[in-house]
């Protein structure tokens, strides 16, 4: 049994087939490890019915749900950031709408942080013992090159970390609500600020091998935005420049 509070974080946007089994496996992953906690759905604005088909999925008893949606429309960033600063366990989490990763992998996660062996936890499909269940089609995985390349290049992220932007990440509490209170990027680069922070922070991060399956019907197509993305990147570089100086 894991003596421990956590809160599970799912951004979602035009999610209404999927969130109601996202939050049903989240439940079944917290009372199946005798884990007391909450889950906590953030609507970004979603056109479809996301926000009332969350309400509605019930939960056991022992897990809150709480149901988050506001306006207008912000990204992935804003709604993972809302949250993680609504939340109150003592570890934090947050997984993509979708099942990409069960929430089982997150145990290993878990215990890194518990053990002391870091204070961040970032799952990752590029570990030798992930098992892809379901790969990126080709045009997706270079552009994905393409992305990495960026990350390392423009922004000096750890070697180390081989996966920055797998939705699939837990943080210690405290340290999940003190990065995201100060972050700004509402958009998918979010993920990268964080790290950015955390490496100012002198938290430690360390990375977990994730089961992946590639969900087809993702709101990110890196073929339509690298080039946005990648100016993002030199946003984010320049605001935490201006940070540090200040």
């Amino acid at each position: 049994m894991l003596a421990m509070d956590l809160s599970i974080v799912i951004p979602a946007y035009e999610e209404s087939r999927k969130i109601a089994r996202d939050i049903r496996s989240a439940a079944a992953f917290l009372t199946g490890n005798s884990l007391e906690g909450e889950i906590i759905v953030v609507d970004d604005c979603s056109s479809d019915n996301t926000a009332a088909v969350a309400r509605q999925t019930p939960v056991p008893n022992v897990v809150k749900l709480l149901s988050i949606r506001y306006e207008p429309h912000r990204g992935k960033g804003a709604a993972v950031r809302t949250g993680v600063l609504a939340s109150t366990g003592d570890y934090v989490m947050f997984a993509d709408s979708g099942l990409c990763v069960p929430y089982g992998n997150a145990l290993q996660g878990i215990y890194m942080i518990r053990d002391g062996q870091c204070d961040i936890a970032n799952g990752s499909r590029k570990m030798i013992d992930s098992d892809i269940q379901q790969a990126q089609p080709l045009h997706r995985r270079a552009c994905s090159r393409l992305f990495k390349w960026a990350v390392y290049h423009i922004l000096n992220i750890p070697r180390h970390l081989t996966d920055t932007q797998c939705g699939f990440k837990v943080y210690r509490g405290n340290v999940a609500r003190d990065l995201y209170a100060c972050a700004v990027t509402d958009g998918f680069m979010f993920d990268v600020e964080i790290i950015l922070r955390a490496q100012d922070r002198g938290y430690r991060i360390e990375e977990f091998p994730v089961e992946w399956t590639c969900d087809l019907d993702s709101r990110l197509s890196l073929t339509r935005t690298p080039w946005p993305l990648i100016s993002e990147l030199r946003r984010i570089r320049g605001t935490m420049k201006r940070e540090r100086k200040g």
